[in-house]
């Protein structure tokens, strides 16, 4: 029989055909239209901002056609590219092969989602026990034959018997909440939408609180409410809205800048306990930061008024898992401690001084998830952007680490009500694998590991570390076919992200598979502004600090050159969101460096970018252009103020989502049109192209069909500019 792995090189070696310059059609012409702006003294000139839309920053038709024109020019070069089909192929094969996610435990059943074959969404799915038959519960294609509706998110109640949903369309993520009976199947009358998420059922299943937004169009308007079962959501109580920002403010002496600054932030969200009785309020202050209260709920159903008892208020510091039980709070924070810990916290006396460690901060761990089981805090642990689990009884008292089947990713799915869980585990050279786990014994049984059509030996993982422009020590993947030949000719794609204290973890992804077996190496560099680190190295790379990232990305370039991994010339970077920042940014200050890049879903105009959508969330992150001292250095790196005509600049490919309620289409817009306009490399060579996704938001919900298109674009066209394709 023969393996169907071995296709893979004559693939390759298929691609490598000559490509006719003459075979791509000319840019689009984009009309500049300047707009003449000073701002703190400085003259700003705008070309393109009549690409943002109208004033609210809708699209427009002129507007709208002028993207038509854009998507058929980058449509025309990327289909066009031999090898595409081929590519897009053995794509679908990977992409086709079923994906499964680890159950949530409820009552005596478990809930999880499996997508297969060519199903475009994922399937929600019960067992009533663990070795019970699947039973499917929610398939969105059934609700939606185009497969542009998504589950968002499903909240079973604590016995098992509901189960809210979340849906929304075409990667919008507005969801609107839905409620289910698990036995039957049927959807019960209720309809709550507003961009939902359900935070706590009731103890008796009798309802709810959860979050939404009041208006849609504001989306600093969140509120809280508790609803119960059968009746309009009109009628639902108020707990805290995210205006009323006196409700938790009163009595801190805020001035008015700074509560209008807090009513643009994350704002306002809550942890309920189990039995209903405590929550814990808080309220996002930055991108690194919030306040913590306390609030007695069988108090508030009594009078109606919600009394909020100060925990913690002022520090820098975020939460994660949480536990109720025995008055007391056991929280994963960040408060005083850079790198993590798990603090106890007295619901009858819960300010900060009265806190003590149940796990303290580590030196050179960082906590990144807790997770609790009925007597057990499992605890995840970082160690050099890799996972370690420890497990500690509710004194504190150390239980050992779970064994895991590698170095990579992990995390564990548990429930405060039992001992057992489930482990998710993968890394570059490993499929992701799920495991059924006994906390008290140990033992551990593989619950569901994908058939992936690749072979993960083949692949070299490395860990290396190269120093940034400071100085500073940077740790970096590199992930390659082994035996490859370090002769500074390998295509390389270096991958990166650096913001919002996100960590870039080894994860597997087949689609990597066919870029590795031609000969491509893959790097992921865990730059300042990430999380790999703790808060501190995210802080590295915020505000004022931004230019760490880029200078670390940059950084990391030049070691894959000085090394012999590969040249400028076949070096390729690529990063989405805040990731398509860095990319755009360093593209700018070091077009030299590389040879092509991918700016997904970017932010890209760092003067305006806080005007648009939900942007003011990441002023804490970026700064704002309306601050005269952030203004300095956003100016300084932002990379729509500082392309340079007559540059020859790399070949690059911005994409962006129509319906993205994060990140406006804007960036990506005026960008493209200005390096269209600016570069002064080959437009046939070394295009600048701009795909606008119609159906999609900023990326979460794409059905499998759009995900194959998407990834088939980026692998191409890398594999275009990068030499993988011989042009002539």
């Amino acid at each position: 029989m023969s393996n169907p792995l071995n296709a893979l090189p004559r693939a390759a070696a298929a691609l490598c055909v000559l490509l006719s310059a003459g075979a791509l059609a000319g840019v689009p012409q984009t009309p500049q239209r300047p707009v003449v702006e000073t701002l703190h003294g400085t003259r700003l000139v705008d070309p393109y901002r009549w690409l943002e839309g109208d004033q609210r920053g809708e699209i427009t038709p002129e507007v709208s056609a002028w993207t038509d024109r854009q998507n058929a020019h980058t449509r025309e070069v990327l289909d066009g590219l031999p090898g595409r089909k081929a590519l897009e192929k053995r794509l679908r094969e990977l992409m086709e092969v079923p994906a499964i996610s680890a159950p949530s435990m409820y009552g005596t059943r478990y809930f999880y989602s499996r997508r297969e074959g060519s199903q475009p969404q994922a399937v929600r799915y019960v067992r009533d026990s663990l070795d019970g038959p699947d039973r499917m519960l929610l398939d969105p294609g059934a609700i939606d034959p185009t497969g542009l509706t998504t589950v968002a998110w499903t909240a079973p109640s604590d016995d098992g018997r509901l189960m809210a949903f979340g849906l929304y369309r075409s990667g919008d993520e507005n969801s609107v909440l839905y409620v289910m009976d698990v036995d039957s199947g049927d959807w019960l009358a209720e309809e709550i939408p507003g961009k939902t998420e359900l935070m706590r059922w009731l103890p008796d299943g009798s309802g709810f609180y959860y979050r939404r937004l009041e208006d849609l169009d504001d989306p600093y308007s969140a509120t809280v409410k508790l609803h119960r079962l059968g009746t309009h959501h009109r009628q639902d109580k108020v707990l805290f809205r995210q205006r009323d920002l006196a409700f938790f403010y009163k009595d801190l002496g805020k001035s008015a800048a700074e509560l209008e600054q807090l009513g643009t932030t994350w704002g306002p969200g809550g942890l309920v306990s189990r039995d209903g009785r405590w929550m814990a309020v808080y309220y996002w202050t930055g991108t690194a930061s919030l306040d913590l209260w306390v609030a007695d709920l069988e108090q508030w159903r009594r009078s109606g008024e919600l009394k909020l008892r100060s925990a913690v208020t002022g520090r820098q510091g975020r939460i994660g898992g949480a536990l109720f039980r025995g008055g007391k709070l056991y929280l994963q924070n960040s408060f005083d401690a850079s790198n993590g810990r798990v603090s106890v916290i007295d619901l009858e006396q819960p300010d900060y001084a009265n806190w003590h460690d149940l796990v303290p901060e580590q030196e050179n761990l960082v906590i990144r998830g807790a997770s609790f089981a009925s007597d057990v805090v499992a605890v995840n642990y970082m160690a050099d952007a890799q996972t370690r689990i420890s497990l500690f009884d509710l004194e504190g008292k150390s239980r050992g680490d779970i064994e895991l089947p590698g170095i990579g990713s992990a995390s564990l799915v548990t429930a405060e009500d039992r001992n057992e869980a489930f482990l998710e585990f993968s890394s570059f050279n490993m499929p992701r694998s799920i495991y059924h786990l006994d906390l008290q014994s140990r033992s551990r049984a593989l619950w569901a590991r994908p058939d992936v059509p690749v072979n993960p030996d083949d692949i070299d993982v490395r860990q290396v570390w190269y120093k940034s422009t400071d100085g500073t020590p940077v740790s970096m993947f590199v992930v390659h076919r082994k035996g490859l030949e370090l002769n500074g000719k390998n295509p390389t794609i270096l991958y990166g992200y650096g913001g919002f204290e996100i960590p870039l973890t080894p994860n597997f992804s087949a689609t990597l598979f066919p870029w590795y077996e031609a000969g491509g190496v893959y790097a992921v560099a865990n730059l300042r502004g990430g999380g790999e680190y703790g808060s501190a190295w995210h802080e590295a790379g915020m505000l004022e600090h931004k230019q760490n990232v880029f200078d670390d990305f940059i950084a990391a370039g030049q070691w894959l050159i000085d090394q012999g991994y590969t040249n400028s010339g076949q070096l390729g970077i690529a990063g989405g969101s805040n990731g398509g920042l860095l990319t755009g940014a360093v593209v700018v200050q070091r077009p030299e460096l590389f040879a092509a890049a991918i700016s997904a879903v970017p932010l890209l105009d760092m003067l305006r970018y806080q005007d648009f959508l939900m942007a003011r969330y990441w002023v804490p992150e970026y700064g704002s252009a309306e601050d005269e001292r952030q203004f300095g250095f956003l100016r300084a790196y932002s990379p729509y103020q500082n392309v340079r005509p007559g540059t020859k600049y790399p070949a690059v490919l911005f994409t962006a989502g129509e319906n993205d309620k994060r990140v406006h289409p804007m960036h990506a817009r005026k960008m493209a049109a200005l390096m269209q306009a600016d570069s002064a490399s080959d437009p046939q060579q070394k295009p600048i192209l701009l795909w606008v996704d119609r159906d999609a938001g900023h990326g979460a919900g794409k059905p499998l069909d759009l995900q194959i298109r998407d990834v088939a674009d980026q692998r191409i066209f890398m594999m275009w500019q990068l030499g993988l394709l011989k042009t002539h």
